[in-house]
């Protein structure tokens, strides 16, 4: 196998007076790079990770070919397995503490499901986990998309690395890239070695953790790796009702794969993986209601709250509880207002709660060399997706609105791929084509809507209604890519490609609403809709839509010096769009809303520096993001609209600090982001939840990052070190619009370790995770108007851990 197309140049000499010197130049707090990997003498090929050592050069592979992460135009974060391991990131949802311009967070809005995962990069993501809306960052693993939120929580077990891409990635990476991609590589068999490693994990909140893997030569060209972990740990959140903890983990992987060298210029690599989750339900707590909002009146004025009114039949003018919706504001425990506040980690619901899921999935990979100039390569795969999630949303006693999302997918990918690289001209085609299907159930028993029935009924100490949807969702997307770089001089490198996407939707919808709700699913499920004297809200017919982009990058490279590379890209990328599935009511015509694809172009200028042991890399950019998948609200039910414009700019930088002979490690970060919404467009019959000025989602202004650590030589067998990392996230809102009761402040947390480590083979470590037990949150959500309640989730307090790892 071939090591890559482009030279790598050794850093010039540079003393630290001037490395200093260029980092206060630019005013920088940076965030960190990889570190070198392992010597590659006792690594894999180089195709086997992500992140690489190659004359101490870092190897990243975010143009889908190995390259100098130096002399790469793209902003990139590289962190190798055993970086991620220092600095305490064993999960997807922990690489925005090291990532500059990412945010990452669990328990997706309206989901249930911890591991519904919400990913923005530069301000742009998604932040509805169900399966009608597409991501829009993409997840990778070994190369193979990631189509569902909750397959993108993914455990940090026998990686190899992971790579941050950061700004549309659509030529190469192509759908629902819009806001950058990330990459993870596992660990690939190891040639002719018989070798493993493990680990032992306990702390607080009875936390036990463990993994292990194993390096299985099979001959002098084929080797086989198995690797499994666990994790179980209380939850931090405890609900009075039944004292249930939420918040708790309880997970199994497992992860297998084969290499075959057939000849020197064919290879087979073929993977599996397989994650289970069975946990109590996501750690959200109450942040607030409306007391003017009909849903919060309505179930008050049913327990017999003193002075709670509502203007709805069958009450009538005269009758004391008749009247504008209002609770008072008193410590009532019938009223549903403010004082059903427990805390940040008390929780008051009282409905079922639940967060399971099972992730699963197998690919093969060949690649044959055909001739030192062409090389083909062939990525199949299958993943398989089943998920359900409870939530009591408004956290109290009452029945204002609970949700049980359920979902099973699969989904099939096959990519085709023609890589030249011969003299001054390198570059790649391909052929994609992905083919999902999804059956998700959804049901939300709600005191709504505000019928004389259910009035009635919730009048009389009865239940409310229940809305109840059945989705079939079909994906079938297909693309031609290519990418063509030329070297014009031997430091001027200019790069252009472009891909066509045509995506085909379908829907197919069975949505009502069911009284009381307390009945059971009806069976068989009616097939009528409401013009046809059945009860579905849409007609339970099959809609398609197609959508379809050609996008494409253009970029230029210059080598300045041996220690200084800059460029110049712009790129365009686009999400899909699809229908809206979730209805109260009928919608016009009693046919599905769609909604179209949004689109990003992003002017980009970087520079990368190496100077000795000093490492700089720096990226501004502009984004302009149009047609904007916005949340609008008809009554209680969110939709999706093309409805919104804006612009981001934005700094990035990274930068490391690994004098060469000394156990010192300095790594550092930043990004800052100016997001403004230049426009909405209204949409007849709904209420937008933004407006021009506004802010959009996940979007701090400001992220930074630094990790300090120095390896003390205690005698020729043991080494200690101590580690000290944090991180600064500016204030923060987790939904479109401003809802003051559940936006961050800025925060600071800060982690601890100390490792000793004997003969390169033991390591014991102890730290504390959240040092300064920083209270901050980590998700909210909120539907005021019309539903009236706000729910939030704090990060786990202060916890310390002790674990022992063993390597051969």
């Amino acid at each position: 196998m071939r090591n890559g197309s482009r030279r790598f140049h050794a850093p010039l000499l540079g003393s630290c007076a001037l490395a200093a010197t260029m980092l206060g130049a630019c005013g920088l707090a940076t965030t960190a790079q990889a570190q070198t990997a392992q010597d590659t003498t006792t690594s894999p090929a180089p195709e086997d990770a992500t992140v690489q050592s190659l004359d101490q050069a870092i190897i990243v592979t975010a143009r889908r070919r190995e390259e100098s992460l130096q002399e790469t135009p793209v902003a990139i974060s590289a962190f190798s397995a055993d970086m991620l391991a220092e600095r305490q990131i064993s999960q997807t949802q922990d690489l925005e503490k090291i990532t500059p311009s990412l945010q990452f967070k669990p328990a997706g809005q309206l989901s249930g499901n911890s591991a519904a995962s919400v990913v923005f990069i530069r301000g742009i993501g998604q932040l509805d986990p169900t399966a009608a809306v597409d991501p829009g960052v993409g997840m990778y693993i070994d190369e193979v998309y990631v189509g569902r939120s909750v397959g993108g929580t993914i455990e940090f077990g026998d990686i190899a690395g992971v790579e941050v891409l950061r700004g549309p990635q659509g030529t190469l990476f192509g759908r629902n890239t819009i806001g950058g991609a990330i990459l993870i590589r596992t660990q690939e068999p190891i040639f002719g070695e018989f070798s493993g490693k493990g680990r032992i994990r306990a702390g607080e909140d009875d936390l036990i953790e463990g993994f292990a893997a194993l390096n299985l030569p099979i001959s002098d060209n084929a080797a086989a790796r198995v690797s499994g972990g666990f994790r179980k740990r209380d939850g931090y959140v405890i609900r009075a009702f039944d004292g249930l903890d939420l918040g708790n983990d309880d997970s199994f992987t497992l992860n297998g794969a084969f290499r075959w060298e057939a000849t020197p210029n064919f290879e087979i690599s073929l993977r599996g993986d397989y994650t289970k989750r069975d946990e109590n339900g996501a750690p959200f707590v109450f942040a607030g209601i409306n007391e003017n909002a009909p849903v919060p009146a309505i179930v008050s004025v049913g327990a017999g709250c003193p002075g709670a009114t509502i203007p709805f039949a069958p009450l009538e003018p005269g009758d004391p509880r008749f009247g504008a919706p209002n609770v008072p504001l008193i410590d009532d425990a019938r009223c549903a207002n403010d004082f059903q506040a427990k805390g940040k980690f008390v929780n008051g619901g009282t409905a079922p709660v639940l967060s399971t899921s099972e992730v699963w999935g197998v690919s093969g990979t060949a690649v044959w060399d055909v001739s030192p100039e062409v090389t083909l390569k062939s990525i199949t795969a299958y993943r398989s997706t089943e998920s359900r999630g409870i939530r009591d949303a408004d956290n109290t006693p009452f029945e204002i609105i609970t949700t049980d999302v359920g979902s099973e997918s699969k989904q099939f990918s096959q990519e085709l791929q023609m890589q030249y690289d011969s003299g001054p001209v390198s570059g790649i085609i391909g052929l994609y084509y992905f083919d999902e299907d999804t059956n998700e159930r959804a049901t939300v028993p709600l005191s709504f809507p505000p019928t004389p029935q259910v009035i009635g009924s919730i009048l009389n100490g009865g239940p409310g209604s229940r809305d109840l949807q059945f989705s079939d969702l079909e994906t079938r997307s297909m693309a031609a890519f290519g990418e063509l770089s030329y070297e014009v001089t031997d430091r001027l490198e200019l790069t252009g490609g472009l891909r066509y996407t045509e995506d085909r939707k379908t829907y197919q919808g069975t949505v009502f609403n069911l009284f009381p709700s307390t009945l059971p699913d009806p069976d068989p499920l009616p097939t009528e809709a409401i013009p046809d004297g059945g009860p579905l809200y849409i007609y339970n017919t099959p809609n398609r839509k197609t959508f379809s982009a050609l996008t494409g990058s253009a970029s230029a490279a210059y080598e300045f010096t041996d220690w200084l590379n800059g460029y110049v890209s712009y790129a365009r990328s686009f999400k899909s769009g699809g229908f809206n599935t979730r209805y109260n009511a009928p919608p016009p015509d009693f046919e599905p809303v769609p909604f179209d694809e949004e689109s990003v172009d992003s002017y980009e200028i970087g520079a990368k520096m190496e100077v000795g042991d000093f490492r700089l890399n720096m990226a501004a950019f502009q984004a302009d993001y149009k047609d904007i998948q916005l949340v609008f609200r008809e009554g209680a039910v969110p939709l999706l609209f093309n409805a919104g414009k804006a612009r981001i700019r934005g700094f990035e930088a990274e930068a490391s600090y690994h004098p060469y002979g000394s156990g010192l490690r300095i790594d550092a970060g930043a990004s800052t982001l100016d997001d403004e919404i230049l426009s909405i467009t209204p949409i007849p019959g709904a209420t937008a939840t933004v407006q021009p000025g506004d802010g959009l989602p996940l979007t701090p202004s400001f992220q930074g990052n630094f990790a300090i650590s120095y390896e003390f030589l205690l005698n020729d067998r043991m080494t200690l070190t101590p580690r000290f990392d944090g991180s600064y996230t500016s204030k923060l809102q987790f939904i479109t619009g401003s809802v003051p009761e559940i936006e961050q402040d800025g925060y600071f947390v800060a982690n601890g370790s100390v490792e000793l480590g004997v003969n390169d083979t033991w390591k014991l470590q102890a730290g504390v995770i959240n040092l300064f037990d920083k209270d901050y949150l980590i998700q909210g959500n909120a539907s005021l108007g019309t539903l009236g309640y706000a729910e939030k989730i704090y990060a786990r307090p202060r916890n310390w851990y002790v674990q022992v790892s063993a390597e051969f």
